[in-house]
């Protein structure tokens, strides 16, 4: 039943004011009944009138809910209709029509509007009691506006576990349910689909309190929340509500921007104001257990004993190597004859070489081989000097020296001993000038690093703002503060496997000066020269990406992508300067001028992720600092630094371009290295072209596969040419090359399961996101980590190890290329 209360229009206002005592007493002044529910209600108001409408129930349990349906007629958004509701705890109020403001000044008015009325929590003392509430309408318009009520008890108000839930919400017609948790059920996951991208949504999480904010302009004021185009999952802990329920909220936003969208089709061209649209979206929602605490547990042991697999592996080889060791102790005593095979205690493998063989050299006896002559001895200089002159310079300072340098590198075929003239302790020192500046690089570029993504999760905990952070939210498992706890432990294994790189080196470097303790004359003149500088950085460098990626996985987003890369650059330029140093002892980058580049790289990276995107200029001038600077330093690689690099050598080039080739169509002198520099600058002007037609959108990714790609075809050019030389792969590095193939080619098919990019919109980003696959836990980004921290370290292995059959060969007879 309905009554119809009529009075003059100041008592309306004293209703709103006094609420409580004030609107008992109006209702008996004016006479109200009890209204039904399910039953429609019209009527009219103007500013002389308004309507007062009181229903009663009886509320059995928290569970009830009532929804309110109310639309006018009304056009005058300066004399709209108002709606205020009065419950035992709460008031809502709002007008019809409703208007929602998007972007650029657009207006979306709507004359519809239904409002889920907060719960009221019965006393637990007072069991069942009977529950009232009060719907005023008003108005101030001067002429008479009609209105319609319909209030209506909720059927499905409170979401089941594990039970899908359909429904759809408009912008004036938002929606929320109440949630349980069940008996001993500590977390669950909030998964929500809808079959359509568009219009652009919200879903929010909320305490149960009054109000609850389910409008476009409120809902970000309470809980956590996240948009959504097709599917979201928030992930909810019973810990961050004492009583064991909340609210889930959906709203249904005016415009798409905030999703990657734009202003509604049906809108365009109607000016700025729309009235009616329909935006209705259809949404499922299911509520599932999350994992148990004990799933944490089994996925942190399990990646604990991955690694410390590695761990073994690495005892039981120095085992077999100490026992070899020992066993060879009495062929060890004096110096090696010349041409006589002997073993070297730092060899993990240990092998022998005929005597009076030529092992490692080019065959000159068979057919159609040029005959090589071994170069004389060359005389040696000694010096030793602590000054940071000898570090920091490519060659000794010394006159004769310099003369003997262009003289030597000229010659058409080198040896390693052409290139290892210089004392062994100064080159050393120079190289450990890498170990020292990435520490220090280290430790300033990780300390406002760990800041900033604490603070990043700090803002996500405080405001709720989930789109802060671009993770999978499909499987992200809280811990602690942290959001996705999973994500950040996967990066554990770069620690590891660099700390155990680490040890390895160290135990090499320090059998290396025990054999040179017990034999000097080893050091000087067989195998490849020793220096283990840039293997501790490189070292240093996989235990940093751990620390740094899973920094970035803290809180991955636009603003800290380069966390992610800036070491991978690091240790790709480190693998190549390794490889090229290992015949080239004697000429490489000096340590400053090395990290002066990676610093270069890194600002490029960020600057093709601001400009990359639909700049055409910005690939047009990369693309040829690209080429130009491959030429360059292909240049300088095929002249062994001879080649002086200055704003002269493009004229040089030039001139050496007409002289050899139009000129005299003479053959190169190196081939060898002329046929790889030339792959390797058809490769990189392949990838100036690709980047210059396609943009890609992932400039740091891009840039990275320039990298590792050159890196690559150096390592099979090294492996081809030693092979070529008659020189042998031992067991060792043999299983870690496989190793390395097999992993990176899984580590690889892991990376491109793309499960987020921050390059889009937060909401578009969770249209990628998946469940987990390894014990609920890990999903295959994390198995990206894990496999790419195994492949980084067999890489390195490979590195370490390849030349290991060339520790009983003089080097006088190892050819450099």
């Amino acid at each position: 039943m309905m009554l119809a209360g009529k009075g003059p229009i100041w008592v309306h206002w004293v209703l709103i004011l006094c609420l409580g005592t004030c609107a008992e007493a109006l209702t008996r002044a004016t006479g109200s009944k009890p209204a039904e529910f399910g039953k429609r209600y019209t009527g009219i108001v103007d500013k002389n009138t308004e309507e007062l409408y009181s229903f009663s129930y009886t509320s059995k349990n928290g569970t009830d809910a009532l929804r309110v349906f109310v639309s006018s007629d009304s056009i005058n958004l300066e004399f709209p209709v108002l709606f205020v509701v009065r419950q035992q705890k709460a008031i809502l109020s709002w007008q019809v029509p409703m208007v929602f403001r998007g972007n650029f000044p657009r207006m979306y008015t709507y004359q519809e509007v239904s409002r889920t009325l907060c719960p009221v929590e019965p006393q637990e003392e007072s069991g069942s009691q009977e529950q009232f509430i009060y719907i005023d309408i008003a108005s101030m318009s001067p002429s008479v506006v009609h209105y319609e009520l319909m209030v209506m008890r909720l059927l499905y108000f409170q979401l089941q576990t594990s039970v899908p839930f359909n429904f759809s919400a408009s912008p004036s017609q938002p929606q929320y349910f109440l949630y349980t948790f069940p008996e001993g059920v500590d977390s669950v996951i909030i998964k929500v689909t809808s079959p359509e991208i568009y219009p652009c949504s919200v879903v929010s999480v909320q305490d149960i309190s009054c109000p609850v904010y389910d409008l476009d302009y409120n809902v970000e004021f309470n809980g956590v929340y996240q948009t959504i185009t097709k599917q979201a999952a928030i992930t909810v802990q019973r810990k961050e509500y004492p009583g064991g329920k909340f609210y889930v909220v959906f709203v249904i936003k005016p415009e798409d921007y905030t999703c990657g969208g734009t202003v509604p089709q049906s809108t365009q061209g109607s000016g700025n104001h729309t009235w009616n649209l329909k935006r209705v979206k259809h949404l499922d929602v299911t509520i599932s257990p999350s994992i148990h605490e004990s799933v944490y547990i089994k996925a942190t042991l399990l990646c604990l004993l991955y690694f410390l697999v590695f761990y073994v592996g690495s005892l039981l080889v120095a085992f077999v190597h100490y026992i070899r060791i020992h066993r060879k102790e009495k062929n060890l005593k004096g110096s090696p004859d010349e041409g006589e095979g002997s073993v070297a205690p730092s060899h993990p493998i240990t092998t022998s070489t005929p005597e009076g063989s030529s092992y490692g050299a080019i065959d000159e006896s068979s057919p159609g081989a040029r005959k090589l002559t071994p170069p004389p001895p060359i005389p040696r200089p000694r010096v030793y000097s602590d000054s940071s002159a000898d570090e920091e310079s490519d060659f000794d300072a010394i006159p004769e020296m310099e003369c003997d340098k262009n003289v030597i590198r000229a010659k058409t075929f080198l040896y390693v001993s052409d290139l290892s003239v210089k004392d062994r302790r100064v080159v050393s020192k120079k190289y450990r000038i890498y170990f020292w500046n990435i520490i220090t690089i280290a430790v300033f570029y990780a300390l406002p690093v760990v800041q900033l993504v604490i603070t990043y999760q700090t803002v996500l905990n405080v405001t709720g703002n989930q789109d802060i952070c671009y993770y999978n939210f499909l499987c992200a498992h809280p811990l602690g503060v942290l959001s996705a706890f999973n994500n950040v432990m996967s990066n554990m294994g770069h620690v590891l496997l660099g700390f155990l790189f680490l040890l390895i080196v160290l135990r090499r470097d320090l059998l290396h000066k025990h054999l040179l303790e017990v034999n000097d004359t080893y050091a000087k003149d067989y195998g490849i020269p020793k220096h283990f500088g840039l293997f501790y950085t490189m070292g240093v460098a996989l235990i940093m990406e751990g620390v740094l990626s899973a920094c970035y996985h803290v809180c991955p987003n636009y603003s800290n992508f380069q966390f992610d890369t800036s070491f991978m650059y690091m240790i790709a330029g480190l693998c190549m300067l390794k490889l090229y140093q290992t015949r080239h002892p004697d000429i490489n980058a000096s340590a400053y001028a090395a990290y002066a580049s990676f610093a270069l790289v890194i600002f490029l990276a960020v600057m093709g992720v601001i400009f990359g995107k639909d700049n055409i200029w910005f690939w047009v001038i990369f693309s040829i600092v690209h080429v130009v600077g491959s030429l360059a330093l292909s240049t300088h690689i095929y002249y062994m630094g001879r080649f002086r690099i200055d704003f002269g050598i493009f004229k040089r080039i030039a001139q050496v371009l007409y002289t050899d080739c139009m000129q005299q169509c003479s053959r190169p002198m190196y081939m060898d290295r002329m046929i790889l520099l030339i792959v390797g600058n058809i490769v990189n002007w392949l990838f100036a072209i690709f980047g210059l037609v396609f943009r890609p959108r992932d400039f740091p990714s891009y840039l990275l596969g320039i990298f590792i790609c050159n890196l690559l075809l150096y390592l099979a050019f090294y492996i081809i040419m030693k092979l070529r030389s008659s020189e042998r792969i031992q067991m060792l590095p043999l299983f870690c090359i496989i190793a390395t193939a097999v992993v990176w080619a899984a580590a690889l098919y892991f990376f491109f399961q793309t499960l987020s990019s921050w390059e889009q919109t937060p909401a578009e980003s969770r249209e990628k996101n998946r469940s987990c696959i390894i014990l609920h836990f890990y999903d295959d980004h994390d198995i990206w980590h894990f496999l790419s921290a195994t492949a980084m370290f067999f890489s390195f292995l490979v590195l370490l190890t390849l030349d290991d059959d060339l520790d009983v060969v003089r080097r006088d007879k190892i050819p450099v290329f």
